[in-house]
């Protein structure tokens, strides 16, 4: 622990975001990267727990979070990023993406704020590569072994980058033209600028990781294919099949899914000219994201920087209470309110809301039916119940409908995929 008063001296600081009129003006990253001089005052309050629960309970990776605060307070930064390299392949995408469940659970945190974990990842490994400490590290000892991984996402690229390092000969296939999946087609710019992706591929490809791009298993090659050719094949190709609106008016045109949309913007800010009969773009439209999530929020922010007229984005579930709620005590992920860096930048939102239907004109949505809803928690302690409230109904005029509701599985292709 560097100081062991650190947390009663420094207050929680964060490096924040460029001001709002005038990152909307553009697609590059919002958030600022923090500088040494913040990053070491901040290192100094982690506490060094006893039982550190943002390690052991808050990271899905098990991060070494105390040992590398440590490392950063003392300056041994090469130290700082072995030990975060140890439990995490990508902290320069988790540092700037994660939602950060390790400051949920951070001690500090139960009677102050948490320790700034997720920026001090983005800062080691960022510092990492303009001293040249992240360079190609290829394993000493090649094994015979090969193994294809299908799907170039963040799982896929996880896969490979392990199983490079202990010395299996790797190859990865992706039908994208790039490598990345959601990280390069569905974030969108201003949250992960795409040069991180490929600055991180181009590093993997020269530790030995080889990438076939324009592959589509099940099509180009055959599952027996691979098979033959390979010790193992890992299945990494994502939930790939949104969740659908099941109302009237679906149809219409003018009602997409979120990721057509922000794989279509994240293409043209990679300088892929988009046929103008398929473009998807808010300029000057009235646009309704339906779904409360951290898709909706992309998609708001992506619509705002393209002008749009305005931006309204629907939730069906209650509006979340503005502090921890009480049913999600520390050190569980909080049932909380969250504002995203593209809610504080415009928009309208609301909670409590169903879609009944789709209203158009000449084949094109020109309003949507909604209704607010009411949520009662069910005798039996199972789901709670949802019932709309009488006499709520209400109509908003949209030319453009973005259907940001999850995923329900991947994309299945089983036929094509045990063809010979």
């Amino acid at each position: 622990m560097g100081k062991p008063t650190g947390f009663m001296e420094f207050a929680r600081c964060e490096p924040g975001y460029r001001p709002r009129a005038e990152r909307v003006r553009d697609f590059n990253a919002v958030e600022l990267l923090p500088e040494a001089e913040l990053m070491l005052e901040q290192s100094a309050r982690c506490m060094d727990c006893g039982v550190p629960f943002c390690h052991a309970y808050g990271c899905p990776l098990a991060n070494l979070i105390p040992e590398w605060n440590d490392a950063v307070y003392r300056g041994c930064l090469p130290e700082a990023l072995e030990l975060l390299l140890s439990t995490n392949n990508f902290p320069e995408f988790t540092g700037r993406v994660c939602p950060a469940p390790c400051e949920a659970a951070c001690v500090c945190g139960l009677n102050g704020e948490a320790v700034t974990i997720r920026q001090m990842e983005v800062y080691i490994a960022e510092k990492a590569y303009e001293l040249g400490l992240m360079k190609p590290r290829p394993p000493s000892v090649r094994r015979a072994e090969r193994v294809a991984v299908i799907g170039s996402g963040p799982a896929g690229l996880a896969v490979a980058d392990s199983l490079n390092r202990m010395g299996f000969r790797v190859v990865v296939y992706d039908s994208a033209s790039h490598a990345g999946g959601i990280l390069r087609y569905g974030i969108p710019e201003f949250k992960l600028e795409k040069r991180v992706v490929d600055r991180r591929v181009r590093l993997m490809e020269s530790e030995g990781v080889v990438f076939e791009l324009g592959v589509r298993v099940g099509e180009d090659v055959s599952m027996r294919y691979l098979q033959s050719r390979f010790d193992a094949v890992c299945l990494s190709g994502g939930a790939r099949e949104p969740r659908d609106l099941k109302v009237p008016g679906r149809e219409l045109a003018g009602v997409h899914f979120a990721l057509e949309y922000l794989r279509q913007m994240n293409c043209r800010c990679d300088g892929e000219a988009i046929p103008a009969r398929e473009r998807v773009d808010a300029a000057g439209r009235h646009v309704v994201v339906i779904g409360g999530g951290d898709t909706g929020s992309d998609c708001v922010g992506t619509a705002l920087r393209q002008g749009a007229a305005s931006v309204r984005q629907y939730e069906i579930l209650p509006e979340p209470p503005p502090a921890r709620a009480e049913c999600t005590p520390w050190p569980l992920w909080p049932l909380q309110r969250r504002d995203s860096s593209s809610h504080k930048e415009g928009g309208e939102r609301r909670w409590n809301v169903s879609t009944r239907a789709l209203l158009g004109e000449a084949g094109h949505v020109t309003a949507l039916l909604g209704v607010e809803v009411e949520w009662s928690p069910a005798a039996d302690g199972g789901r709670a119940q949802m019932r709309e409230r009488p006499g709520s109904e209400f109509s908003v005029p949209t030319d453009l409908v973005l259907l940001a509701m999850g995923f329900v599985g991947p994309r299945s292709n089983r036929m094509s995929m045990i063809r010979a």
